[in-house]
């Protein structure tokens, strides 16, 4: 019989992010599939009762919890420790944890030392004749593969928004706390602070509803044969304000920032989507002077609705790659659209 674990650790805030919650969901769904499989919970933080009362409506058998000061930092040593005790306590052969930069620092190591397996940036889970089947994708995302596995213990790390995130009544939940014994040698690594990108302002919001994708068309000579840095950077970001957007960009105009041509200063390579970038996975996108080539669309595959701004009738954007193409200039309508959008605002 499969013991399925959910991971996650607490954040600062005493409080699980949403990657962590969609983790929960799949973690949920796989315990159903297998035909009531046993859940338990696995948390590790300062004190992770609050968290644990969060989420008390998600029907696990088991609460689990490491807890200590030392515990509360992001930190290899101390966050695989807590892990490996709670897999352990739990006799978990499925663990399964939402992708965030602690769980996908710590899980490969934790599965070598429980002789298990990892599989990361999974896509979906599924259960199909009571085998489970996960999926993910490879080459740049334009390969999909399905993967089984008969190793045990199997951990899953589930990417950002593949699962809805869990929703469901709080209340008490019984905590059992695990001991896990963390020496000198695992606490030498201190966190000194947050640093946040140098953007200026927020441009990377991962739950919007709305990606703004700009691509270098927006630093090039326009139809008067001048370049408009300061028009292109009000348009922009006038629109991310009154959207509330995220902000994605493609490799060419990534790259130009980052040679030092301050032309979309707010631009970093955090921004970046595609071509070894980030892939994104917001309900709609609109790209604005993109040149919407393969290795761009690829970034943004799991996008629902796809429109793009683009002078070119020709552009790949018209072969397919998205649903509505507008053939205008993007200063012109970003300027429109902004303004449609400060008088609905005010009204």
């Amino acid at each position: 019989m499969e013991t399925v674990l959910f991971l996650a650790p607490v954040g600062p805030d005493g409080d699980l992010g949403r990657s962590a919650l969609e983790g929960l969901s799949a973690a949920k769904a796989l315990a159903q599939g297998l035909g009531g499989a046993a859940l338990a919970v696995g948390l590790w933080g300062d004190d992770p009762k609050a968290a644990a009362d969060r989420i008390a409506g998600c029907a696990a058998a088991r609460f689990l919890a490491v807890k200590g000061p030392q515990f509360a930092e992001s930190r290899y040593g101390t966050d695989a420790l807590a892990a490996e005790a709670l897999c352990r306590a739990s006799q978990a052969t499925l663990v399964v944890a939402g992708a965030t930069s602690r769980t996908s620092r710590i899980l490969a190591g934790v599965a070598h030392r429980m002789g298990g397996r990892i599989d990361s940036h999974l896509t979906g889970v599924s259960i199909e004749g009571g085998k489970i089947s996960v999926t993910r994708w490879y080459y740049r995302q334009r390969m999909e593969a399905v993967l089984t596995r008969t190793q045990r213990p199997w951990v899953m790390l589930v990417d950002q928004g593949c699962s809805p995130a869990w929703t469901g009544p709080a209340g008490s939940a019984v905590v059992e706390t695990v001991a896990a014994e963390a020496g000198a040698a695992l606490l030498r690594t201190k966190v000194s602070g947050l640093r946040t990108a140098a953007s200026g302002e927020q441009t990377i919001r991962p739950d919007a509803a709305l990606l703004l994708v700009a691509g270098a068309g927006w630093t090039k000579k326009q139809a008067d044969g001048a370049i408009h840095p300061k028009e292109a950077q009000d348009a922009i970001l006038g629109f991310l304000r009154l959207t509330q957007a995220s902000l994605g960009g493609s490799k060419s105009v990534v790259d130009i920032s980052g040679a030092g041509q301050a032309v979309l200063p707010f631009m970093t390579h955090m921004n970046q989507i595609g071509q070894t970038g980030a892939t994104p996975r917001h309900p709609k996108g609109l790209a604005t002077c993109c040149h919407g080539e393969e290795p761009h669309v690829v970034g943004w595959r799991f996008i629902n609705e796809r429109r793009a701004v683009n002078l070119d009738p020709g552009c790949g954007w018209s072969r397919g790659k998205a649903d509505v193409v507008y053939v205008a200039d993007a200063f012109q309508v970003m300027a429109k659209v902004n303004a449609l959008l400060a008088e609905k605002k005010a009204v």
